[in-house]
């Protein structure tokens, strides 16, 4: 863990819209308490999907090192693809920093971070650090391979179809959230897939497949109970098929912490893996709750290459 003395100049990327138009109506808030507490920063305010990830791209090529973000999990996402993506600074050079104002606020879950400006920026004040590894997913969309940085939980088969349907219609709370997988889940069809792990092949149809460096995702659920940020592993977790209504009455064990002990539900920790399409359609792909595409897909995982300000 790293600590910076000098007070440093924070550029600030705020997504107005995130948390269902939290971050726009707490900003005033915000800045006052920036101001109050003495903060050196600039601040710029999304305008459309993807927005983020090119802020930061062109802080960092201007020289900016330190990295606010203000938003939620879609954001960080952003944010952390603009910093991976850029080649103008080794990217544990760069500090990045979240205040969590979003519906899930997961990854910062993992850290403790908290979503109450005043402590997070009192906890910002002392710049404490420690690096992250980070995966790196590809993958193909509408028929074109795609290549995406992720931070936290990435999401298959039901996971990547509930990914897909919230992109068509978001969801503006944690209830709304709940609500909508639910429902989807009525709708949901399982596919066939391989997934390839050190050596291994698992083949089945899979309710969800999950690949974490993080444990927590949708909201606070548990997939991956056994991931840990910086130990240079992807943890690995799959259910083979489940009846609906046995995925419904499991339901406290993906909050719990529990979920490895159900005996359909197989798990590893990998440095890659591959999970490609068997059945008659491809299986769906989220990573730190974006849609992204499908497969065939690949993980490979960078280890501690984003610097993460506690």
């Amino acid at each position: 863990m790293e600590t910076t003395e000098t007070p440093p100049f924070w550029h600030i990327i705020a997504n107005p819209a995130a948390g269902g138009g939290s971050v726009e109506r707490r900003w005033p808030q915000i800045e006052q308490l920036l101001q109050e507490m003495g903060f050196s920063y600039s601040v710029q305010f999304t305008e459309r999907r993807g927005h983020a990830a090119r802020l930061a791209e062109d802080i960092i090529l201007k020289g900016g090192r330190y990295l606010l973000g203000i938003g939620g999990d879609g954001t960080n996402h952003e944010i952390a693809n603009g910093i991976l993506g850029q080649s103008f600074a080794p990217t544990a050079d760069v500090h990045y920093a979240l205040l969590p104002v979003g519906t899930g606020n997961d990854w910062a879950r993992e850290y403790q971070i908290p979503c109450d400006p005043r402590q997070r920026l009192e906890r910002l004040k002392a710049v404490q650090t420690t690096l992250q590894d980070v995966g790196i997913v590809d993958y193909f969309r509408d028929g074109n391979p795609e290549k995406r940085y992720f931070v936290n939980v990435a999401g298959m088969a039901y996971d990547g179809f509930i990914g897909k349907k919230l992109t068509e219609r978001p969801v503006s709370n944690r209830a709304h959230y709940l609500l909508m997988v639910a429902q989807y889940l009525l709708e949901y069809r399982l596919t066939g897939a391989k997934i390839n792990f050190n050596g291994q092949t698992v083949e089945d149809e899979f309710y969800t497949i999950n690949i974490g460096l993080c444990r927590f995702s949708g909201g606070g659920m548990q997939f991956v109970p056994h991931a840990v940020p910086d130990d240079g592993l992807f943890a690995l977790t799959y259910a083979r098929r489940l009846h609906k209504l046995e995925v419904l009455i499991q339901t406290p064990r993906f909050y719990n912490g529990t979920l490895l002990r159900h005996p359909k539900i197989g798990s590893a920790q990998a440095r890659s893996i591959r999970v490609e399409q068997t059945g008659a359609h491809p299986t769906l792909l989220e990573a730190d709750g974006e849609f992204l595409g499908e497969t065939p897909v690949e993980f490979t995982l960078l280890e501690k290459a984003l610097r993460v300000v506690l």
